[in-house]
């Protein structure tokens, strides 16, 4: 057995665990996060993506021993309080959602997706980086249209914060 200590949406956390043990594990089963889903064991899907001291990072495919140290995010850390992320208020707005199970990884590559392009996030770009998510409900549709909303409003608002 391993002792890990991360921070986690803010908060430090410690665990034992196993050498083994995947981030998602210990996120879902160590912690009782489970909005990170996991949907294929394989880093397929892309439905258990967190993020990583500000990057998004499939955490099937990551040991819980490699994030010692480091800053974790999961879709349980985006909100403040009452206030959903502007992507996940954007996602509930434009209807990119059906079953649920590939939202908290959409999400997350989302709001990685946007902190890297800002304004210059098009159609075509979110498609692209989208790839390494699957969703078989929505036909990806809303999805789309829901990160391009959320990534206009928030350039937008980092726009009106600097002037």
């Amino acid at each position: 057995m391993a002792t890990v200590s991360m921070t986690v949406n803010g908060k430090t956390v410690t665990g034992e665990i196993e050498g083994r043990t995947l981030l998602s594990q210990f996120l879902r089963e160590g912690l009782g996060l489970t909005g990170t889903h996991v949907g294929c064991d394989t880093s397929q899907c892309g439905a258990c993506v967190v993020h990583v001291d500000g990057k998004a990072v499939k955490s099937c495919t990551m040991l819980a021993a490699q994030a010692d140290g480091c800053s974790v995010t999961t879709i349980e850390g985006l909100a403040k309080g009452d206030q959903l992320h502007p992507v996940q208020a954007a996602f509930r707005e434009h209807h990119g959602l059906q079953c649920g199970f590939c939202t908290p990884g959409m999400i997350m590559a989302a709001v990685d997706m946007i902190e890297r392009y800002d304004a210059k996030l098009d159609e075509a770009t979110i498609r692209h980086e989208l790839e390494g998510n699957i969703c078989r409900c929505t036909g990806y549709h809303n999805i789309v249209k829901a990160i391009k909303a959320a990534a206009d409003e928030m350039a937008g608002a980092m726009a009106t914060a600097a002037e």
